[in-house]
């Protein structure tokens, strides 16, 4: 694998121990991927450890999700984006004016902020569980038109939706997508998994990528086999 397809996945750093992750973010060290620290890591170790990340050279997208009323969300974003993090999101479903008071917060940072649209790990039937009706991708799409128009960077959605959120927002809007699974891996909770030469055709901007690369026996090398 080039360092320009490298450069495309995100590995998500989902340890309950700093010293986990940061042991796998040594062996990454120079491959060119990106890092992610979501909710159990931060709870863990803190927002410092971003920086202990970005000391190694690495590009951080903290993943904490934000979901609250506008001032909350705002409030807290301040905080966070005092820290080495460049790429944060918050959840689409928080409605229109968090999301741009988010965005407009971002950016004036120097920041990047994307929007939550539906887990990947919920179905068509998880969602009919909690009450959406509808097909996956019209929700995906609503949410992700709010989002636009809040001037987020970009959403975090299921490679299933990447082709139809390509179409429909153009080539600058980011599509991250978790729920990569490589040729002959296990899904885990994923329901809505692709390979990762499968999600970049279809229109994914980054990739997501976790356990396959963080519980290999060497993690360089299962980064790099990605796309055999």
């Amino acid at each position: 694998m080039t360092r320009n397809m490298a450069e495309k996945v995100i590995v998500a750093l989902d340890f309950d121990r700093p010293e986990a992750a940061l042991a796998t973010a040594s062996c990454l060290r120079g491959a060119g991927c990106r890092l992610k620290v979501g909710l159990e890591l931060y709870a863990r170790a803190g927002l410092e450890f971003v920086g202990r990340l970005t000391e190694q050279g690495f590009s951080v997208f903290l993943d904490l999700k934000l979901h609250d009323i506008p001032t909350t969300v705002e409030k807290t974003l301040r905080r966070l984006v005092d820290s080495e993090a460049t790429l944060f999101d918050v959840h689409c479903l928080g409605g229109l004016e968090m999301m741009t008071r988010a965005a407009e917060l971002c950016h004036g940072a120097g920041k990047k902020l994307l929007g939550v649209t539906m887990l990947t790990s919920m179905g068509e039937e998880g969602m009919k569980a909690v009450g959406i009706g509808g097909a996956m991708e019209e929700q995906v799409l609503r949410l992700a038109e709010l989002a636009w128009r809040a001037g987020l960077d970009g959403v975090v959605a299921s490679p299933w939706e990447a082709a139809a959120l390509r179409r429909e927002f153009g080539e600058d809007f980011l599509i991250v997508t978790p729920g990569i699974r490589p040729a002959g891996s296990a899904a885990n909770d994923q329901a809505r998994a692709m390979t990762p030469a499968a999600a970049l055709r279809a229109g994914s901007s980054l990739l997501v990528v976790g356990r396959p690369v963080t519980g290999a026996a060497d993690p360089r090398a299962a980064l790099e086999r990605l796309w055999d």
